[in-house]
């Protein structure tokens, strides 16, 4: 029989739960940090273009 408990929180002792639900957390605060660093990125390129744009049909 393996060491390791099964992942279903109805299964395990409250403190496997508890790491389970921190680790789940952490994964979902992960992906929101790379989600918003992409939208940063996105729109810093978009306001770049724009600036280039701008000062290219500047008379």
């Amino acid at each position: 029989m393996p060491d390791t408990a099964p992942d279903d929180p109805a299964e395990v002792s409250p403190e496997r739960a508890a790491e389970l639900r921190r680790i789940a957390r952490e994964t979902k605060n992960e992906r929101q940090v790379w989600i918003y660093l992409a939208y940063f990125f996105f729109v810093i390129h978009i306001i770049a273009f724009v600036m280039i744009y701008a000062v290219r049909h500047a008379k």
